[in-house]
């Protein structure tokens, strides 16, 4: 998107955090935290959790080569060194291929790492208590579960995208509710923020989500579980320019997101 100045005035910005300095920041009305929320979309990689750091930062590099939009750091059971010290670094990688970062259920360390953001779940803080916690301009996206509702309310009280799923059988939430491809063609009438989807999701079903309106697809086992992770994760971004070939319509790519 092309910054329009009003000759004389200078063009406002609203705060900028440190981390957004490795993005090009268009100019918005609407504020930074929109403009940097458009970076929400493409392959949204998820780490699998593992102790051994150094493969977690070969594997998650190798991601990141291959065209990986997104990370979120997710990390439910190390110990709290051992995640921070993994967080820290993977926001090394992801500041090298300006890439966002987002902290998993962690609004604390998300901030005392100035991270890209935090994502919520069900069982995890308020979205206002998360903007409490968190810096100004840092993302905060929601999951949905297969509740349009939930999207609708995540969206008027300051989520900055959100997410369905899990869509197919999950190795990390086998248990999961599984929601439609019509949840997401309604979704994307309805909700203006960056739509994610999760859930078992492979390079052979993800053009259905990608075709019914999803923004982004997070991916753990069929990434990081393939024995070529930079030519599957350059293969997941490969349909998203597919769809942009194709014009399959997305309101919140393509307008300056870097």
């Amino acid at each position: 998107m092309k910054r329009r100045n009003i000759p004389g005035k200078p063009c406002k910005r609203a705060f900028v955090p440190a981390w957004a300095n490795s993005f090009p920041i268009a100019c918005s009305g609407r504020g930074t935290q929109t403009t940097m929320a458009r970076l929400i979309n493409g392959l949204y990689a998820i780490t699998p959790e593992t102790s051994d750091t150094a493969k977690l930062l070969r594997d998650v590099e190798a991601a990141l080569r291959g065209g990986a939009s997104v990370l979120q750091y997710r990390a439910k059971k190390l110990v709290p060194n051992l995640k921070a010290n993994q967080a820290q670094a993977l926001q090394v990688l992801c500041k090298k291929y300006r890439v966002p970062l987002i902290i998993n259920d962690d609004a604390n360390l998300a901030a005392s790492m100035s991270a890209s953001g935090v994502h919520l779940g069900s069982q995890d803080m308020p979205i206002g208590e998360a903007h409490q916690s968190l810096l100004s301009g840092m993302l905060v996206g929601v999951s949905c579960y297969n509740e349009l509702p939930l999207a609708i309310a995540a969206e008027k009280n300051g989520a900055d995208y959100v997410a369905f799923g899990s869509f197919f059988q999950s190795t990390t939430k086998p248990n999961a509710v599984r929601p439609s491809l019509d949840l997401l063609r309604d979704a994307k009438r309805i909700v203006s923020c960056p739509i994610v989807a999760i859930g078992g999701i492979t390079l052979q079903n993800a053009p259905s989500l990608i075709e019914a309106g999803a923004d982004a697809v997070a991916v753990i086992s069929a990434l990081f579980d393939a024995s070529d992770i930079e030519a599957t994760a350059h293969d997941f971004a490969s349909l998203f320019q597919r769809r942009q070939q194709t014009k399959i319509p997305s309101p919140l790519r393509g307008e300056g997101a870097g």
